[in-house]
């Protein structure tokens, strides 16, 4: 571990000079692949590994990084079969960033590694997709967004939704005015699939393929924790991290990430002044913290307001209302995600009519696309979210579970990120563990 630190920081103090001296990083040639390098892929970044692998003219993959030896051999194979060559397979993230082959890393990891990994990658000179929420708390967002620019890097945000042609359109419409002044902004998640009672755990011995200290990262040591009553490797893996706040940010931090970047882009208004959120884990006996039923409620500057809703039991597909979704009210309309723009009833019940829509369609170009487009271009407007645009919609997430964990409404300083209340202002950031501190940058 201390070796690989040691090799690590050599890294990127190298790289810190390069960051300065060059920052607008490396150009690529018109048929020069870009060489990448995923790291955690149990799940989500075995989504990243399948859509690169297809993008052969784009990029190629040196190298692979997991904290578990079996999925890391695993992901290995497929690539070599895929690609016909080999990737390099790293266990610690420290020794990735330091190899010079490596052009852009995806961050795929649970959310507690998600800031530091970005930073690191920053300093180390990779360009980043990172996987969203883009932080686990509000100071690590921050410190991801200053690195990236600070060190001229490109760093894109996981919530896809910003790459979606019609909602680029509509979203500038609004702004525009389309319907008038936006007042109310609402986003939901009901979804339940997966989002079930995970057991109860006791304290247990940790599979030999798994190196719990790398995976824990920037968490204070933990026991490892088996579950007694599921057949998994743990109470915290895979996936069920999420509900644990020492590694995870809830639902409202999971799914429901990409339904509140929505509802902060198209609300526009920046960061709240006051916050309340109530809710509870509800009908199921486990050892879970996070809710499973959440209702949260921000509001901004100039008094409008945008509500957030969360909800794991069940969903609106039974009644054809879908498990996720976006909706706008302005001052002079409405605004249904997928739905489009709409009047509001003239008196009789549920008597609305569509407003058409004329202006054109942008380019139709996915995440992908534009990541390593950006990264061609070294151009931050080629990105689909900016890193500041990722942290702001991050922020919702971290301000909102610190009202519901507090169980009182929180008044709440956009200017210095920081809460009107000294116990919230300790959920800004966390305890963490010596060598894996996020670094302040901002």
């Amino acid at each position: 571990m201390e070796l690989s630190r040691r090799k690590f920081l050599g890294a990127t103090a190298s790289a810190v000079i390069v960051a300065g001296t060059r920052a607008k990083g490396k150009v690529f040639g018109a048929n020069e692949r870009i060489r990448m390098c995923t790291m955690g892929f149990n799940g989500q970044g075995a989504g990243h590994i399948k859509d690169i692998l297809g993008m052969k003219d784009d990029a190629e993959y040196v190298a692979l990084c997991d904290v578990d030896s079996n999925v890391l051999e695993y992901a290995s194979k497929r690539v070599e079969a895929t690609q016909g060559k080999k990737p390099k397979s790293y266990k610690d993230i420290r020794d990735a960033l330091a190899d010079k082959d490596i052009d852009a890393i995806t961050i795929a990891t649970p959310n507690h590694w998600h800031s530091l990994a970005t930073v690191w990658a920053c300093q180390a000179g990779k360009d980043v997709y990172v996987e969203k929420p883009m932080s686990h708390n509000i100071y690590e967002g921050r410190q991801a967004a200053a690195a990236a620019e600070k060190y001229g890097k490109i760093v894109q945000h996981g919530t896809q939704s910003r790459s979606n042609s019609t909602l680029i359109r509509d979203m500038k419409l609004m702004h525009e005015g389309f319907i008038g002044d936006i007042v109310h902004s609402r986003g939901y998640v009901y979804k339940n699939g997966n989002r079930n009672a995970i057991g109860h755990g006791k304290p247990g011995p940790v599979p030999e393929n798994i190196d719990w200290p790398l995976w824990q990262g920037p968490s204070p040591d933990h026991e490892y924790m088996i579950n007694v009553d599921r057949k998994k490797p743990g109470l915290y893996i895979h996936y069920d991290w999420h509900w644990f706040w020492e590694y995870g940010n809830g639902e409202i931090g999971n799914q429901g990430v990409h339904e509140m970047d929505i509802a902060n882009w198209g609300h526009n208004r920046g960061l709240p002044v006051k916050v309340y959120s109530s809710g509870g884990r509800y009908g199921w006996d486990d050892d879970a913290e996070t809710p499973n039923t959440q209702v949260t409620t921000f509001t901004y500057a100039d008094g409008t307001i945008m509500s957030f809703e969360v909800r794991n039991l069940g969903s609106f597909e039974e009644m054809d209302g879908g498990s996720c979704g976006n909706s706008f009210f302005g001052t002079k309309g409405f605004y249904v995600r997928e739905k489009g723009f709409f009047t509001y009833k003239s008196g009789k019940m549920n008597e609305r009519e569509a407003i058409p829509v004329e202006a054109p369609m942008p380019e139709d170009a996915n995440k992908w696309v534009r990541f390593f487009r950006a990264i061609r271009s070294r151009k931050q407007e080629d990105l689909p979210v900016t890193p500041l645009e990722a942290h702001l919609s991050c922020a919702h997430i971290h301000i909102g579970n610190a009202a519901y964990r507090l169980g009182r409404a929180l008044e709440f300083d956009p200017k210095t990120e920081k809460f009107k209340d000294d116990d919230a202002n300790k959920l800004i950031t966390r305890e963490y563990r010596k060598g894996f501190e996020v670094p302040q940058i901002a």
